[in-house]
């Protein structure tokens, strides 16, 4: 199967209000995963932050997606936060495991460690230490939340060890979320919640991954899809896999914005279509 240009998709697959959307209006919860992947070529796995899933479990996601699919995991946080990435031999030897079931299935986007925002750099050594253990046939992108990661000396010996294990950066937008006075509920706990960092453009490896947080305003995130549609165009010209996620305090609006962004860089570059949903929003602009 060819490779497709970018990679878009939300932070969950499983969402009620998606019904008559994403997923037909009478299909049962245990099938929108399969719906879900026939409307996006990718996914945030953040349920696996909270706990190691079965082997058993994560085979079923891979039977149940369709070919060209992939999973982007988030490492758990037993292993992220809980212990700092000290320690934690076997719930990483268990989490690999659930990665080799979704690469033997052609399933496995990159995967993510999202570092605590205690994480910082005095902690540099056990970073290395982690990353090189990690296999090297598997994609991995990191994610750092410590305001001192981005002082220049230590944000250039961050993207020096990345480079040298060949790993990605997660790149963080969450101005779109903090652009405005929050609106209801679901946008107060989001601000409350999500961190504000530098935004970093550019790419170490060959797939960028950016998690976009837009509000519940799906046409409010406009100004930053537009600006992150010319990184992408750039990326994809340098021969990188962009993966794009979308997210919205209140997940019902993740694929509105997804929809958006497909359809700002579909002005740009020539793409396929993506699937129509079962019964448009009233909101959409064109099709996917």
């Amino acid at each position: 199967m060819t490779q497709p240009a970018y990679y878009l998709g939300c932070p969950v697959w499983t969402w009620p209000t998606w019904r008559g959307t994403i997923y037909p209006s009478r299909a049962p919860q245990k099938k929108w995963l399969h719906y879900y992947s026939t409307k996006f070529n990718c996914v945030e796995g953040n349920s696996t932050f909270y706990g190691i899933p079965s082997v058993e479990t994560v085979a079923r996601w891979a039977a149940e997606t369709v070919d060209g699919f992939r999973f982007a995991l988030k490492f758990p946080k037993a292993i992220s936060h809980d212990s700092s990435l000290v320690g934690a031999e076997l719930e990483t030897e268990a989490f690999l495991r659930l990665l080799e079931i979704l690469n033997d299935a052609d399933r496995l986007g990159p995967t993510f460690l999202q570092l605590s925002p205690s994480f910082a750099p005095r902690q540099f050594h056990d970073l290395r230490q982690f990353l090189m253990g990690l296999p090297k046939e598997f994609p991995f992108a990191v994610e750092v939340r410590h305001p001192s990661w981005f002082e220049p000396a230590v944000e250039q010996q961050l993207d020096t060890l990345l480079t040298e294990v060949k790993m990605d950066r997660v790149i963080f937008d969450s101005r779109p979320l903090f652009s405005r006075e929050p609106t209801d509920e679901y946008e107060i706990k989001s601000q409350n919640r999500k961190p504000k960092v530098p935004i970093r453009k550019q790419a170490i490896g060959k797939y960028p991954l950016l998690r976009l947080i837009g509000c519940n305003h799906p046409e409010q995130v406009d100004p930053w899809i537009d600006e992150w549609v010319e990184q992408t165009v750039e990326w994809i010209a340098q021969g990188r896999v962009p993966f794009i996620f979308t997210h919205a305090p209140n997940d019902e609006f993740a694929p509105q914005i997804a929809q958006r962004f497909h359809t700002a860089l579909s002005r740009k570059i020539k793409l396929p279509q993506l699937p129509a949903w079962e019964s448009p929003p009233a909101q959409q602009l064109d099709l996917f």
